[in-house]
């Protein structure tokens, strides 16, 4: 592991695989996950399939800095904030992190990436690609969206089944409980992973870093930020959208949507696919993703020769 300081004074501690010389890509976790998240399967298969591969921890998560020092924010009040003229307290917004994206790329010296953004960290991605045009080469959203989530019935079902799971101690065990729980209620129906599996990754994470006030500063980031639709047409980079049918988290609808509002943007609909990264599915995904970014690149060369 490696880490970087950025200009505000946060350390962003990141994997860099692949050769040096090779196409970036730069991979973005979403919400309370560490960079661990995204698994080896797939992150090693990129960089076997000659690209060089980052993966880092955002802000709040994992070895990059927790931010203790900015609170626990009221997301009731930053909700209401929204409809109301009320006050209230935000750490930071999603424009914050994707600026620690930048200075990351900055750190390393890499002019232009491909972005692959999962949940949170696609948010995060389209507003990159949307207002950084030039540092961008590629998008790959999965299981992401360009509005400000809301809450359907089912998710609002799921949120109060994970409130009934939620740690009253943030305890070791309790952490790891509720991190199995979690993964087992938004997890892909079609690929279910079993309570071993989950128990040896939630204990993994843990151990390696639990940081629960974190998470609320990162929903908080979520709740705050503007709708990011008008931002769509913005982005030029190719764009390749990936969702599962059965996301319980981000309904396949929002998808659909992204996909639509990015100009020639393609749409890759995982049937019985949940808001997880299925172990079965990576193989898949890992081709998916190399295509993507080896079109992109194919067409990056061809206009240069043209020039």
């Amino acid at each position: 592991m490696r880490t970087i300081k950025t200009s505000s004074g946060i350390n962003i501690s990141y994997q860099d695989s692949g050769e040096l010389a090779a196409p970036v890509i730069i991979l973005i976790m979403g919400l309370g996950a560490q960079l661990t998240v995204w698994p080896d399967e797939l992150y090693y298969g990129l960089v076997n399939n000659g690209f060089r591969v980052i993966r880092f921890d955002n802000r709040d998560t994992g070895l990059s800095s927790q931010l203790e020092q900015l609170g626990n924010p009221n997301l009731f009040k930053i909700w209401l904030s929204k409809r109301l003229p009320v006050a209230s307290h935000i750490p930071y917004t999603l424009d914050d992190m994707a600026n620690d994206v930048i200075e990351l790329m900055a750190a390393l010296k890499i002019k232009k990436a491909h972005l692959v953004g999962a949940s949170m960290g696609g948010m995060i991605a389209q507003l990159i690609a949307a207002q950084n045009k030039k540092k961008v080469l590629s998008l790959t959203s999965i299981m992401s969206s360009s509005t400000n989530p809301k809450l359907s019935a089912s998710s609002l079902k799921l949120f109060l089944r994970l409130a009934k799971h939620r740690p009253i101690r943030a305890n070791r065990d309790s952490a790891i409980h509720y991190n199995i729980k979690l993964n087992q209620l938004i997890g892909s129906p079609a690929y279910p992973q079993d309570e071993q599996t989950l128990r040896k990754q939630a204990t993994l994470g843990v151990d390696r870093a639990h940081n629960p006030q974190g998470f609320n500063r990162q929903l908080a980031a979520i709740a705050a930020s503007d709708c990011r639709q008008h931002l769509m047409p913005k982005i030029k980079a190719p764009t390749l959208v990936i969702h599962g049918s059965l996301d319980p988290v981000m309904p396949v609808a929002a998808g659909k949507q992204t996909a639509q509002q990015i100009r020639k943007a393609k749409l890759k609909i995982v049937k019985g696919m949940g808001h997880d990264f299925p172990p079965a599915l990576m193989v898949k995904m890992t081709k998916w993703i190399s295509k993507h970014v080896k079109k992109a690149e194919q067409k990056r060369v061809q206009k240069k020769n043209k020039r």
